[in-house]
């Protein structure tokens, strides 16, 4: 790693990374208003920014100066992986200048038959500069990428995939684990509802949170509060 990932990886250190996305369809969908996400989560202090897409991406950007967590969300009826599936998904987002590039590191099947072994070989090859984050959602799927050369693991998948669907609220135990056996940086992301779980989580061993929904997601707010208002009604 060379020192330009080092200052990345220092700059996010025990900090808080705020994940700033939304799907066709969605009321905060467009890059105008997920820049204005990330720039009010840089106001806020937030160490770094988690975002998809070229366009979104490429607004954030121009909004923010903190470190983003860029990724490529591609949805298929034919593939279960959706998170940077391919090579291509990857390059795409690093040629925004993305510092960190996420992809689904589970073994499971994507676009062309490629592996997370080999689109790594790959970022390795053209975008040396780049680091890179496989995203796993068990123990043995972190375990099975150690060997390869990630920068970081992050448990983002944790409780979306069928091996860890038991799962419903952050998974501290699996960043336990996985801080027991490697040194690799942790990002914890996935199911922090609040202050104290991403505390948590940093106490685990993650080296830095990832906030999405509790934080850019005010339609999924508005309606906790909705049904703890409904839950004294009744």
């Amino acid at each position: 790693m060379n020192q330009r990932g080092k200052d990345v990886l220092e700059k996010i250190k025990g900090k808080l990374i705020v994940s700033c996305q939304a799907r066709v369809g969605w009321p905060m969908y467009g890059a105008d208003i997920m820049a204005a996400f990330a720039a009010a989560a840089e106001q806020g202090g937030a160490a770094g920014i988690r975002a998809t897409g070229v366009d979104n991406i490429t607004r954030i950007r121009e909004k923010v100066h903190l470190p983003i967590i860029g990724i490529n969300k591609q949805f298929s009826d034919e593939y279960e992986v959706y998170i940077t599936p391919t090579y291509q998904s990857a390059a795409d987002i690093l040629e925004t200048g993305a510092e960190i590039i996420a992809l689904d590191a589970t073994p499971r099947r994507r676009p062309g038959g490629e592996t997370p072994e080999e689109i790594l070989r790959q970022i390795r090859e053209h975008y040396p500069d780049a680091l890179v984050m496989g995203e796993i959602s068990t123990l043995e799927e972190a375990e099975r990428i150690i060997p390869m050369g990630f920068d970081l693991i992050s448990t983002t998948l944790s409780g979306y995939t069928r091996e860890s669907q038991e799962v419903k609220a952050v998974n501290l135990d699996l960043i336990r684990q996985i801080h027991a056996i490697t040194d690799i940086p942790i990002i914890a992301e996935g199911k922090i509802r609040c202050e104290q779980e991403a505390v948590e989580a940093l106490k685990a061993g993650a080296h830095a949170v990832v906030v999405g929904t509790s934080i850019t997601r005010p339609e999924i707010i508005t309606e906790r509060y909705v049904e703890a208002i409904r839950e004294v009604e009744d």
